[in-house]
């Protein structure tokens, strides 16, 4: 069952000294996201992006267990900021950079070099539990900035819930629908084929859905291919 939305660090659970927030969340799903992106990143190289850090929990995990990428968590929420960068200094890990403001909603947001360096294109973007908590246009902003800054062979992974073709997965994500459009009427759970939409505007087209626990989806998009491309990459002749 999807979860109702509570502000990190206004749930009752502890907040560490130094300002490391801890969500249930985390603990409850946090070892089948890291199974489906070890199957999709290890081995791999580069630079990828949190968009939606919150605690900064999964980033700090996924950082210590995928040494050869350099992680680059965002936020908007200055509280969620400030545990991020706590996590990554308890963590201590070369590989995790600090945390940056990110404001997805921003048409042309990026990804800002810090301490002396920035990122090359990225070999993904990851984003959980963001695009139903907030308005559309920050699905329009994270899809268009996907299709700027991933490299040609990148990959933007969504997790979350998602209606298909129009109907909920199960009855508790249409309860929590309702729930949240109660709160904000710019939010909900979003469709896949919506977001499909948004991705083919952005280059970019849906290669796999995975399903996980709670009724929550994977959603894998990567750079479309050229109109004409046979599967071997070459064009067909005219």
């Amino acid at each position: 069952m999807a979860e109702f939305v509570v502000e990190f660090g206004k749930d009752g659970r502890r907040v560490e000294p130094d300002g490391r927030l801890d969500a249930a969340a985390f603990h409850r799903n946090e070892a089948a996201i890291r199974a489906v992106l070890a199957r999709l990143l290890t081995g791999r190289h580069g630079d990828v992006l949190e968009a939606g850090s919150g605690t900064g929990q999964h980033i700090t995990a996924l950082a210590r267990e995928h040494p050869s990428i350099v992680w680059w968590p965002s936020d908007l929420n200055d509280r969620h900021l400030e545990s991020i960068a706590a996590w990554r200094a308890d963590a201590a890990l070369a590989n995790l950079r600090p945390p940056q403001r990110i404001d997805l909603a921003d048409p042309v947001w990026s990804v800002a070099p810090v301490e002396g360096a920035a990122p090359g294109p990225l070999l993904a973007l990851f984003c959980s539990n963001v695009v139903h908590i907030a308005p559309w246009r920050v699905a329009e902003g994270l899809l268009a900035g996907a299709g700027r800054l991933l490299r040609d062979d990148g990959m933007l992974v969504l997790y979350g819930p998602f209606k298909k073709d129009g109907r909920h997965t199960a009855l508790s994500n249409a309860v929590f629908d309702t729930s949240l459009r109660d709160a904000n009427p710019e939010w909900g759970v979003r469709d896949v084929a919506d977001l499909e939409q948004l991705a083919a505007g952005a280059g970019l087209a849906l290669s796999e859905i995975v399903e996980m626990p709670a009724n929550n989806l994977i959603l894998v998009f990567v750079r479309a291919k050229p109109a004409g491309a046979d599967a071997a990459g070459g064009t067909a002749a005219g």
